[in-house]
């Protein structure tokens, strides 16, 4: 071994030493605050979690997300306020399926004291697609499917009720009233696709979030990169996906809020060497939502966002 990668390897040692030390101190600081309070503290990773969490506790906790806007949770790495935060949740929701990958050995310990919850062990795992090059497992970007982000936000709900038993029925009555808002929003969804010729509803996107979305509203996706952002993307990628685009003669390709523009520029630029114009049909939200206190900020906002943007660029 030589001397520089001995010093890695060392370094790399002691950085997980000093990890579990920090963990450690700071589970020992105590629980929840709920008897601080009167509220729940809870806890998500993502902010679509943090949303349909917020709507079904309403006035009886307080809800953060630790991903905001523009953050890929593929590769998001809990930080030391992060465990703060965490150890001091008395409820704890994250995505599961392995879309929070670096996070894994966090939720494990964690899960030993308090409710740590994946939302998607809510799914009926028929409903999940399969994935075996994404660490073995399923697609995890289920909240695309808005049916089955409300089966997953119908467990959170049963979660709530558990913990809280004295508001379970406030629970109820908020998971009751968010599956309406999301069966209308799922119905509109289906209906605005709907709007897009059939030969070009075709959406070509930086990485391959969109396959449940495909599925659940009969659109054709494509991923430059794979279903984790953590894959690497060659010039055998670029070069497969602009031959797909000009033989369908796709006209608008879609980036993403969380991953780098300069992927699919690089296919744009293809396609132009190859004597087809391919724009770029706008900015999506994949793997998180817009800004607090914009409509993007909230579930059904980045889902309509999305439906417009797309609609807007291929009808």
């Amino acid at each position: 071994m030589s001397s520089m990668n001995k010093n890695l390897t060392i370094k790399g040692y002691f950085s997980l030493i000093l990890f579990g030390l920090a963990f450690s101190l700071i589970s020992c600081q105590g629980g929840g605050t709920k008897e601080k309070s009167g509220k729940l503290n809870i806890v998500c990773t993502t902010g679509m979690i943090a949303d349909a969490v917020t709507n079904l506790a309403g006035d009886h906790a307080e809800v953060s997300a630790l991903m905001g806007p523009g953050v890929d949770p593929h590769l998001y790495k809990a930080t030391q306020g992060d465990l703060a935060r965490l150890t001091e949740a008395d409820i704890i929701f994250y995505n599961g399926l392995h879309l929070e990958g670096k996070m894994a050995d966090v939720f494990e310990k964690l899960a030993r004291t308090k409710p740590t919850i994946a939302f998607s062990n809510g799914v009926n795992k028929e409903r999940f697609l399969n994935n075996a090059n994404f660490a073995e497992s399923f697609d995890p970007h289920i909240w695309f499917d808005v049916s089955i982000w409300t089966e997953a936000a119908a467990y959170a709900a049963t979660v709530l009720q558990e913990q809280d038993p004295e508001h379970a029925a406030e629970y109820q009555a908020n998971a009751d009233k968010l599956s309406r808002e999301y069966n209308d929003l799922h119905q509109w969804v289906k209906d605005e696709i709907a709007t897009i010729p059939q030969e070009g509803r075709v959406m070509v996107t930086a990485h391959d979030a969109f396959e449940y979305f495909g599925r659940a509203y009969e659109i054709e996706v494509r991923g430059l990169q794979g279903i984790s952002t953590m894959s690497e993307y060659g010039l055998q990628d670029v070069t497969k996906l602009v031959d797909f685009i000009v033989e369908r003669k796709i006209k608008a390709v879609f980036v993403e809020s969380s991953v780098p523009r300069k992927s699919l520029e690089a296919v744009v630029e293809g396609c132009k060497a190859r004597g087809h114009e391919v724009s770029i049909g706008g900015t999506l939200f994949s793997d998180a939502m817009g800004e607090a206190n914009s409509p993007e900020g909230t579930y059904p906002g980045m889902v309509k966002a999305n439906v417009n943007t797309i609609v807007n660029a291929l009808r």
